[in-house]
Formats: C-alpha cells, sequence, structure tokens
C-alpha cells in the first residue's frame, strides 16, 4: 500500500466531524485533524462546463462557498475527470501541490495542469494517508458510468472511494463515497469487503450523456444504499447540472418506500452533518 504523511497535526479533535456540502459532489470532510475536499467544481450559478463529446452543462445552483473560503486543505479525493467534478476554477485557483487521490486517467490529465501530486488507484488498491495520530485509509471502489462498455469508452474512468478514520490503532469511522457510478453489480462486492460502513454519501441525479443516464437516478442511488448497508446515507450530485434529470424528490419517494435500515439525512448547499466515531 502506497503510503502519504502530512506534515502538521498538532491538537486534533476525534469526538467528531463533520461533511460540508458545497454543492454537487463537492464536499468538505473534516476529522481527527484531517480536511478533505471532494470532487472540487465552484463556477457560478449560470457558468458552463465542458464534458466532452460536444457536451456543455450549465450550472444551476449556485455553490455554497468559494475556494478563498475554505479552510486549508490537506489533500482531494476526486472521483473522475469530469468539468462538473474538476472544473476551470478548482484547474486555476487550487494549490498546485495538494494531494489528489483519484483514477489513474484523472491523474495524469491534471498533471498536465501542473497538479504534480496526484496518487492514483486502480479498484481495491489503498492509499495510507498519516498526519500525526491520525491515520486514513483510501481505498478506490468500484464505479462505472455505464453497464454498457461501448459508453464507458467514450467516458472517464471512474472510481467511488472508501475512507478509513483511525487514531493511531484505533479504527474509528468509515466514510463510503460511490463516485459518479451507475448501479453495477460490483457494488455488492464492497459490503463484503469492507462491513459496516458508517456513512455513505451517495451520487445521484440522473446525469444524461448523448441520451444514456451515467449516473444514478434517485431510486437507484436508494438502492445502492440497500446493496452497501451504510448506517447512514446522504444524497449529494442530484440538481447542480442542467444535464441531471433525477432530482432530490426522486431520491426521497424512492427512500420511503425502501425498507433499509439506513438513516436518510438530507442536505441543502451550505449545510453541515455532524458525525461521532463508533455511532
Amino acid at each position: 500500500m502506497t503510503s502519504l504523511e502530512l506534515p502538521g497535526g498538532g491538537t486534533a479533535d476525534f469526538a467528531e466531524g463533520n461533511v460540508y456540502f458545497i454543492g454537487n459532489a463537492t464536499t468538505l470532510i473534516r476529522f481527527g485533524g484531517l480536511t478533505i475536499l471532494t470532487d472540487p467544481a465552484f463556477l457560478h450559478k449560470g457558468e458552463h462546463v465542458y464534458l466532452g463529446h460536444g457536451i456543455w452543462a450549465r450550472r444551476e445552483v449556485e455553490p455554497a462557498c468559494q475556494i478563498a473560503d475554505l479552510p486549508p486543505i490537506d489533500l482531494i479525493v476526486l472521483s473522475h475527470y469530469h468539468g462538473d467534478h474538476f472544473d476551470d476554477v478548482a484547474a486555476r485557483e487550487l494549490d498546485k501541490k495538494l494531494p489528489i487521490v483519484s483514477t489513474a486517467d484523472a491523474v495524469d490529465k491534471l498533471s498536465a495542469l501542473g497538479f504534480e501530486r496526484g496518487y492514483p488507484l486502480d479498484t481495491w488498491e489503498s492509499l495510507g494517508v498519516r498526519k500525526g495520530e491520525a491515520t486514513l485509509n483510501i481505498t478506490a471502489m468500484p464505479g462505472k458510468h455505464s453497464a454498457d462498455d461501448a459508453v464507458n469508452d467514450l467516458l472517464m474512468p471512474v472510481n467511488g472511494h472508501l475512507l478509513d478514520f483511525s487514531r493511531n490503532a484505533d479504527h474509528l469511522y468509515r466514510l463510503y463515497i460511490t463516485g459518479d457510478t451507475m448501479l453495477i453489480d460490483a457494488l455488492a462486492d464492497i459490503p463484503r469487503r469492507y462491513p459496516d460502513i458508517d456513512l455513505g454519501l451517495i451520487h445521484t441525479g440522473g446525469t444524461t450523456f448523448l441520451v444514456t443516464v451515467v449516473t444514478m437516478t434517485g431510486e437507484q442511488g436508494v438502492r445502492a444504499v440497500e446493496v452497501t448497508k451504510p448506517r447512514t446515507a446522504i444524497p449529494i450530485h442530484y440538481n447542480d447540472f442542467s444535464v441531471f434529470l433525477s432530482g432530490l424528490d426522486d431520491f426521497k419517494k424512492a427512500a420511503r418506500a425502501s425498507a433499509t435500515t439506513t438513516q436518510f439525512v438530507y442536505l441543502a448547499h451550505g449545510e453541515t452533518y455532524t458525525f461521532k466515531p463508533n455511532g
């Protein structure tokens, strides 16, 4: 397993952590003195991102903050390299020395933009991160934009990620981020390999690409929760861009009909979910 040692690590709070929802798949995760930024996209409402193959998407919702508003970041976890997950603002304003954990495809493309501390992970590969007493193991989870290989070949490779937080050898919290995956059979391997997921951040939205759906609808997102079995689940990536056709209401409707014991939490842009380890 590759490892990364981060500077700092003085007094850290292990009693609780939080997830701040900025918008789309962009969140700020803070726990044990670590601050992690996911899928940084900060374009303003009304601006457009290029998704490839002649397709543009308009941002429909203003992000909750901008990069200048963020606290110091330790590392970035990125599902894949698409304009609605790593946009021009991120490319321009983020520190080029920040470690970025993602697919090999994304690391290669970001390297061309000057981001030289990329850590590519294939499915089930891990990166160990250490900062003071805090240890974070990041493991790439299965993900595909489509079950159709021909459609997949047109799109970027995708990772989900599992974040395991520990204090020295004491495991404290397990957080799963689906990434922009569809409901593929390989998701069933996740709870077999990594049971007892505390929190799932579920990418939904029903994104359309060349008339094909390439991210989970609300109903499929709830099904992914039923498969991966987190204790708590928060849908994200549901209303920010014009290519999304399955909003938060679809997810809520499916959640109400589900027999899962998972607790569903809903965040608007700018809201924070606070969690406590081992509970």
